[in-house]
């Protein structure tokens, strides 16, 4: 295996080049704040010139399907072969535990596997015919280079969402990470892809910031669809300056999932489900459990057995694999975390469980009774802060739960599963899942959201609607008369 820390170069046209700006960044270790690695960042000249060779690479790319296959199994391979130093590397960067980090990689294979199902899906198709003598098809073809922008969150996955289904339609990528994940959002994807023989400018990879290069990512004129998941405040700027220079977006952005608990609902499964999808990575999750909405003839019985789980959740040193609750991602999260609590206890919401912190490890926060108006339900959380809200019917839940300006995941319990699957149906967000918590991603389901959470799905066949465009091409094989 590789020594990740020496993983701190940028990967442009094939080659490892040392960043050019007079900005160095230090990567730390979120549990302890231990130095990882220092380097320099990349200039913006260095970014203009990726875009340069990603525009002149994708051509011959793109005609060549047999490569993209071959280039994919190796993919797959890297990772498989390599998936405990992954998670372990997941573990010291990012602060995820051992079971997110092994749940990150899973998914990751999966969406490589998933390539090879839509990996020729370039080229035409005959559509029915409609004028005698003439023959219509329709042509999937690639847009040419994309813009990738991932979080720090997931940084392996919510990289190769796109990363891989943009580079096996034939396009070429020119990807930035979260610095603060540089090498499982940035270096260890250009070692896989580099490793597999991916030819030089078509996959690029950026370290760098914001400060640093601006707008670039959306505003160059080779960038012909800019993917981006993070905060709805940074999607909002992308979608207004793309918009304006009439390109495509994909945005996932935050979200404010709830998790309703029918009356007659299986509570010991609910609060299973609730424990997971509410403390998974610390709750740095955009589809996590934000709001936990709950029948009043339940709720005492909820509340009991939730507490009491979340109080028994081991916490400390994430490379300890029986650890469920790891530090966030920096101080700064940490102390927009608390931020929320006090402010929470100034506006008199009940403490069910007051949480701890200890370095940079919040343990779990559980507040009840909460307005569903008030700041504390409809601010997306981003860490293990718990709200409960008491319903006195099933009709009032699924009100509360669509009182939210965002629309990603949500989840109700129920044992009435038609009953569920109808409501689930009618609710105001991209995902809804039935009897599950609210964290889920399956590479052959639309994954997307509505609202203030963004636009664009991903997940097969839509994601390839998303990264190809379609030409009309028809042949008039018959003399046509026209009539003037």
């Amino acid at each position: 295996m590789f020594d990740y820390k020496e993983l701190t170069k940028n990967y442009i046209n094939g080659e490892w080049v040392s960043g050019e700006s007079d900005e160095h960044y230090t990567l730390t270790n979120p549990y302890d704040d231990s130095k990882l690695s220092t380097f320099p960042i990349a200039s913006k000249q260095q970014v203009q010139h990726a875009y340069e060779v990603a525009d002149k690479a994708y051509g011959e790319w793109a005609k060549d399907a047999g490569k993209r296959r071959e280039v994919l199994e190796k993919l797959l391979a890297f990772f498989t072969d390599n998936e405990e130093e992954i998670v372990r590397v997941l573990a010291e960067e990012t602060g995820s535990t051992y079971v997110k980090g092994k749940v990150e990689v899973s998914l990751t294979i999966a969406c490589i596997q998933e390539g090879f199902n839509y990996v020729d899906s370039l080229g035409g198709r005959e559509l029915p015919e409609v004028l005698p003598g003439k023959i219509n098809k329709a042509y999937r073809k690639p847009l040419g280079v994309i813009s990738s922008i991932s979080p720090f969150n997931f940084s392996l996955y919510l990289s190769m969402r796109t990363i891989v289904p943009a580079i096996m339609l034939g396009n070429s990528v020119v990807h930035k990470g979260d610095i603060q994940t540089a090498l499982t959002g940035g270096t260890i994807l250009a070692k896989a892809f580099d490793e597999a023989g991916i030819p030089a400018g078509i996959f690029n990879v950026i370290l760098t910031t914001p400060s640093e290069i601006g707008d670039l990512m959306i505003e160059h004129p080779t960038a012909k669809l800019i993917s981006f998941t993070g905060s709805t405040q940074v999607g909002r700027h992308i979608g207004q300056v793309a918009g304006g220079l009439l390109k495509r977006v994909a945005l996932e952005l935050g979200g404010n999932a709830p998790f309703v608990v029918l009356k007659d609902a299986d509570v010991e499964q609910a609060v299973k489900a609730a424990i997971f999808g509410k403390f998974l990575h610390q709750g740095q999750i955009c589809m996590m459990i934000n709001r936990i909405i709950v029948h009043e003839s339940l709720y005492d019985e909820f509340v009991e057995k939730f507490l009491a789980h979340a109080k028994r959740l081991p916490y400390g040193d994430p490379s300890d694999k029986s650890v469920v609750i790891g530090p966030l991602i920096n101080n700064a999260q940490l102390e927009k975390a608390l931020g929320f609590i006090e402010e929470a206890k100034r506006d008199g919401i009940e403490v069910l469980l007051a949480g701890e912190r200890i370095g940079n490890i919040l343990t779990p926060t559980i507040f009840g009774n909460v307005s569903p108006d008030s700041t504390l339900a409809q601010t997306e959380l981003f860490s293990p802060i718990a709200s409960i809200i008491k319903v006195s019917s099933d009709e009032e839940a699924i009100e509360v739960a669509n009182n939210t300006q965002f629309g990603l995941s949500s989840a109700i319990f129920t044992s009435d599963l038609a009953k569920g699957e109808e409501l689930a149906a009618g609710l105001e967000f991209g995902m809804t899942h039935v009897n599950d918590q609210t964290v889920n991603a399956f590479e052959n389901s639309p994954f997307g959201g509505v609202k203030n959470s963004g636009m664009g799905r991903f997940g097969n066949p839509w994601v390839v609607d998303e990264f190809t465009e379609t030409k009309w091409v028809s042949v008039q094989v018959i003399d046509r008369e026209f009539p003037f």
